[in-house]
């Protein structure tokens, strides 16, 4: 597209940079020669992704147009990634907030000016729809009737590494060779490959400027779900899933279902499964003749897989699901000095001399959590874990992004990245279900005479009312069990790790 703005190549606004897609999509435009700004609640989020000195960040929040302007001032064109449904999302709100949060950025592109919207929005079939795809519906329907021209794309289930979709499909083949399945699982949809995703985004900016429409995209491949999960045990090395259609498994069971075999969250898990009871595939192939398919044709299902697999396995995973800010998780950041800052707090302090060096002791400490676990008690862990999905949290299992390697603002099993002073310092904060607000430290510290170093470690807790107290005095007995045992072992671990 042509910049309106001047000479100076186009600026395109990206809202939802810290999300899945738009975390991907941010370093192809900077690569194909745009000018990026990004719209975040929490600039933060951003501090540590490695484009973040290319782009202007701003921060705003959807559902005040006030705070929308100063972003989209200046802008060309934009791209509205921005869905709440997440991890803690209410499903009975979410579809309310997100045609308010479209409505605010229609009023705010309408008054900057902007020359085009894109939307990523989902496949769906006419007649009655879900909640989530009937929301999806609803949004691009805010841009479509807007005065500024918008492009959206409708796409098929999304495979890349770190989707949720993907994540579902994987851990439900992998952990069960017999599946129950609602009867819906025989339905149809249409795989597409992040990547083509990508791919039809990034081009439609070069769309007629008057264009204003959705185009349904997918991938090569239309496929029953039940033949969704063989086509990923194919690719993953693991015998053909027997699955049988239940009549009786109702939706909302199904979400259970899923809610507890994979690490998916119920409310997550619900407009996911929810999106299954229909046929969801291409019904016009328009965007073809507009934009070129990607070089050597859309990926197949089965090729997506493998790419996905391929990415975990060496350790690129770019953005992932996990990361989805929780509504209604705590966000307030630890105070520097808690002591003084005018709450009931409590806390667990434990330090430990350590003979190996700074650096082997703080590959231990990054390196924490997911399929490492944390190094005590690992049935304690696993049952707070279990809690937490029981009443709707995430559940321990929501793992990491990469096994090595943290960056801010990055969920980690129930916690979320608050600090991180690579080599000294990782603060945790808790997304977990608690009465009041935790926080885990982390430190690495050299010794004073240059050998060795001293491992210190500190939980914090803001009780939230008598529940909150109660709750603290409730599990300080296992305190001395959990802690203490992390504490020790995470020291020897250290002594072990690889220079």
């Amino acid at each position: 597209m042509n910049s309106t703005k001047g000479a100076l190549p186009p600026r395109v606004l990206v809202t939802g940079a810290s999300g899945y897609i738009g975390g991907r999509l941010v370093p192809l435009l900077l690569e194909a020669g745009y000018r990026v700004r990004v719209l975040v609640r929490d600039s933060s989020r951003l501090r540590d992704v490695p484009w973040i000195n290319q782009v202007e960040v701003c921060e705003g929040d959807l559902r005040d147009t006030a705070r929308l302007l100063p972003a989209c001032a200046g802008v060309d064109a934009a791209y509205y990634l921005v869905h709440s449904m997440g991890p803690g999302a209410s499903r009975k709100t979410f579809s309310g907030i997100e045609e308010e949060c479209a409505r605010n950025f229609v009023t705010a592109a309408e008054s900057s000016g902007i020359g085009r919207i894109v939307y990523l929005s989902g496949l769906h079939p006419d007649g009655d729809l879900s909640q989530h795809l009937t929301s999806r519906a609803a949004v691009g329907e805010v841009f479509l009737s807007s005065s500024v021209p918008s492009v959206v794309l409708q796409a098929g289930v999304v495979i890349g590494s770190g989707s949720a979709s993907f994540e579902m499909i994987r851990h439900l083949t992998e952990v069960l060779p017999w599946m129950p399945a609602p009867r819906w699982v025989k339905n149809l949809v249409q795989p597409i490959a992040v990547r083509d995703v990508l791919h039809y985004l990034l081009h439609a900016l070069e769309l007629d400027p008057l264009s204003n429409r959705t185009f349904d995209i997918g991938g090569p491949d239309v496929l029953s779900y039940a033949d969704v999960m063989n086509g990923y045990a194919a690719a993953a090395g693991l015998p053909k899933r027997r699955i049988l259609a239940l009549p009786v498994l109702t939706p909302r069971l199904a979400a259970h279902w899923v809610n507890i075999v994979t690490p998916i969250p119920y409310s997550l898990a619900g407009p996911l499964v929810e999106s299954l009871q229909h046929d969801c595939v291409v019904r016009e192939h328009d965007i073809t003749s507009l934009i070129p398919e990607p070089e050597g044709g859309l990926t197949g299902y089965r090729d997506a897989v493998s790419l996905a697999l391929g990415k975990m396995r060496d350790g690129q995973v770019v953005t992932s699901w996990q990361n989805a800010s929780v509504a209604g998780a705590p966000s307030d950041p630890l105070p520097s000095d808690p002591e003084w800052a005018g709450h009931r707090v409590y806390t667990d302090v434990r330090s430990r001399e350590c003979a190996a060096s700074t650096a082997q002791l703080w590959r231990v400490i990054e390196g924490i959590g997911g399929e490492r676990g944390w190094y005590s008690f690992p049935l304690a862990w696993a049952v707070r874990g279990w809690m937490d999905k029981f009443v709707g949290g995430v559940g321990l299992r929501r793992g990491r992004r990469d096994p090595d390697s943290l960056l801010v603002g990055e969920a980690l099993d129930f916690w979320r990245v608050e600090g991180l002073e690579r080599g000294q310092l990782l603060r945790l904060r808790a997304e977990m279900k608690v009465p009041g607000r935790a926080w885990l430290e982390m430190r690495a510290i050299p010794g004073a005479d240059g050998q060795g170093c001293r491992y210190e470690q500190r939980a914090v807790f803001f009780p939230r009312g008598l529940l909150g107290r109660l709750y603290w005095y409730a599990v300080l007995p296992f305190h001395g069990i959990i802690f203490s045992g992390m504490a020790n072992r995470i020291i020897q671990a250290a002594g072990v790790s690889k220079q």
